[in-house]
């Protein structure tokens, strides 16, 4: 249990619904109090400093770190019981954590072997992979950060959590804790959820070994070793031992994403993401010490019917549930400045970010690596032997400031990831012969399909893996049409046609509207209807009720569609991650929009949400084909007909939109003419 000090004179003896009754730790940013509510309940406090509640950076620092930490699925985490930015004394309470640090565990009684340390590393894979589904990148993942508790162990800590926006990565000056970066934190190269997978390598390494992975009497020795040597884990047994050796791998592109080390884990395949039953069960495994541990036949995880996305579903009890938690606040100190034992807390943050955004998470070793270049970005800096030793010198320089380098932080970029292009070769093989994508997938087996990856639910890129409504719907048109290889691309809004006409894709499923350009359309798969998204329980029930009320206006013709039928307050937001983020805090009443993207949005939140089912207008999303090939578009409206007949497009959605008041379109839609 975590050493609780005495409060002292100035501290507060109530925050919020909390009772204080002592600190956990202190840093340079806020103090860490234990607290009781009325219903008995325990949580760790993070209180900002008195000196800093004036400053509006660190109170913005503060409140993305909440932000970054509620999008995370409880899933061997801890979640956030209640937060208020508002006021003269800004807190985050979370769930409080009856645990000791791994490092105090495996220094005070040796390392850890056999089932403990299977469970650990299962524990803190499943933790990992629901940060990383989150869109989140932990950043500062080591022992410290890992807390034992009755119930297995939970990540705690997201004060330099960050957000990743939509090139997948996170351009960042070195921050972390120096034994347990990776090694384009030290270069100063982008990082992104891989970054999280070489620190958990480190970690498994030391609870196994009992030594830091990368031990030496100075930072530069340290890192040197990071840079230059090589982790022995031949100790370990199989297959955590291939497991954490390919984490950690030097090149990021090597490295297996968290998905794939949990599915490992666990003996399943590890092609394909880990679902909401897999996250299940790597908590069931983590937290139970009494059932001897044995791996389960490939495949033999499955979800059942219902909200199966792994954001926000239901977890194990004692582990929350939905997007309710967060990792800071727990032990040590609340600050970035002392990185030792029980140094947990910080307040650091995400900056401003399109939320929803593509992760850079690899497939197994053996299969499409992580991209060297980030998606849509400028490539990814590539160093010399003999630059990364001029850069490995400034950074021992840095070092002794590495808590001032919280202070500023790197601004976010954001890009889109463009559709792959292919040889002439590839084309002239692939795409020449063939009249119409049918003969295609005929002669070849093999489809490429366009597809959005920035919309939770509807369809959301993880790396080289995609999820969601529109992606079922794509691979099973793709199935349909006989293809036994299904490619999906992320394709830009203003690529589709031309993407179409040369060849780079042969369908497009993306919420592709049928409008007047040059292609061919089949289907619709969907209609969705223009709508209203509020909170459930805000007492808005109908347009009417929105006469006065504030609404998010982003880029969207839904937002006229209100303005016509009831007097409303536009509040300009950039995005709908801008709007969720509004209308969670009460700064709009409203979000308008198409229903399906509405509903995915609010999937992913905690808070219960509702569209009002104005319909005011509605929208075909249909399946996007060269122009001129009417095969093609036959044979995909029979496919599109059939899923309707057998009850999939319903079971989709269901799936996906469970956890929102939604009714969505299950008429099958009148068809396009091919």
């Amino acid at each position: 249990m975590p050493q609780i000090s005495p409060l002292v004179t100035g501290d507060p003896r109530e925050l919020g619904p909390f009772r204080l009754s002592g600190r956990i730790g202190e840093g340079g940013q806020g103090i860490v109090y234990l607290g009781v509510n009325d219903k008995g309940e325990q949580a760790a406090i993070k209180l900002l400093h008195v000196k800093f509640t004036g400053d509006t950076i660190a109170r913005s620092r503060f409140a993305r770190e909440l932000k970054a930490a509620q999008r995370v699925a409880s899933f061997c985490t801890a979640r956030v019981v209640e937060a208020d930015l508002d006021g003269d004394t800004p807190y985050i309470a979370s769930e409080y954590i009856d645990g000791r640090p791994l490092r105090e565990i495996v220094e005070t009684d040796g390392p850890l072997t056999g089932t403990v340390l299977d469970r650990l590393a299962i524990g803190t894979a499943t933790a990992l992979t629901a940060i990383h589904h989150a869109s989140i990148v932990h950043r500062d993942f080591k022992p410290d950060n890992v807390l034992i508790a009755a119930d297995g162990p939970r990540v705690v800590d997201f004060g330099i959590a960050r957000i990743i926006d939509s090139t997948g990565t996170i351009t960042s000056r070195a921050i972390g804790t120096p034994a347990y970066m990776a090694p384009e934190q030290i270069a100063g190269d982008d990082i992104g959820p891989y970054t999280d997978v070489f620190s958990w390598g480190a970690t498994i390494a030391f609870a196994a070994t009992g030594k830091t992975a990368f031990e030496g009497k100075s930072i530069a020795v340290v890192l040197n070793r990071i840079l230059n040597h090589e982790v022995d884990v031949g100790m370990m047994p199989e297959p955590l031992q291939s497991v954490v050796r390919s984490a950690l791998s030097k090149s990021p592109a090597e490295r297996p994403s968290a998905d794939q080390i949990l599915l490992r884990l666990l003996g399943q395949s590890s092609t394909v993401g880990a679902s909401t039953a897999v996250l299940t069960r790597g908590v069931q495994v983590a937290s139970d010490d009494t059932t001897p541990f044995t791996r389960v036949s490939a495949g033999s995880i499955t979800d059942k019917p219902g909200p199966a996305t792994g954001h926000g579903a239901a977890a194990p009890p004692g582990h929350g549930s939905g997007h309710n938690t967060t990792g800071s606040a727990q032990t040590g100190s609340a600050g970035p400045a002392h990185p030792g034992p029980g140094a947990t807390g910080h307040t650091g943050g995400s900056g401003p970010h399109n939320s929803l955004q593509a992760l850079t998470v690899p497939p197994e070793t053996g299969g499409t690596p992580y991209p060297v270049t980030a998606p849509g970005g400028p490539a990814r800096r590539r160093r010399a032997k003999v630059w990364i030793a001029v850069l490995t010198a400034l950074v021992l320089v840095a070092a002794a400031a590495l808590a001032l380098a919280m202070n500023g932080w790197p601004q976010l970029a954001f890009f889109e990831q463009p559709v792959p292009t292919r040889t002439s070769e590839q084309e002239s093989s692939e795409q020449g012969p063939f009249d119409t994508v049918v003969d295609k997938v005929a002669q070849t087996g093999r489809i490429v399909i366009g597809v959005k990856g920035d919309l939770p639910g509807v369809a959301l890129q993880n790396g080289d893996e995609f999820q969601g409504f529109d992606i079922e719907v794509a691979r099973r048109i793709a199935t349909g049409l006989g293809a036994k290889e299904t490619q999906l691309v992320n394709i830009g809004r203003d690529d589709r046609a031309r993407a179409l006409a040369d060849g780079r894709v042969d369908l497009v499923v993306a919420t592709y509207s049928v409008d007047n350009s040059e292609v061919q359309f089949a289907g619709p798969y969907y209609v969705a209807h223009r709508d209203v998204l509020v909170r459930a329980g805000s007492g808005i029930d109908s347009l009417k009720d929105l006469e006065g009320k504030k609404l998010c206006a982003p880029d969207s013709p839904a937002v006229g569609d209100v303005q016509d039928k009831v007097k409303v307050e536009p509040v300009t937001a950039g995005d709908y991650a801008i709007c969720m983020d509004l209308l969670r805090s009460g700064g709009v009443d409203a979000v308008p929009g198409d229903d399906l993207i509405l509903a995915g949005f609010a999937g992913r939140e905690n808070m219960r949400y509702k569209i009002l089912g104005a319909k005011l207008n509605n929208e075909r999303y249909a399946v996007g084909i060269k122009d001129g090939d009417a095969k093609t578009c036959k044979a995909v409206k029979a496919v599109i007909a059939d899923l309707y007949d057998k009850g999939v497009i319903k079971q989709l959605l269901t799936r996906q939109f469970a956890k929102v008041d939604f009714q969505p379109e299950l008429k099958v839609p009148a068809m396009e003419t091919c």
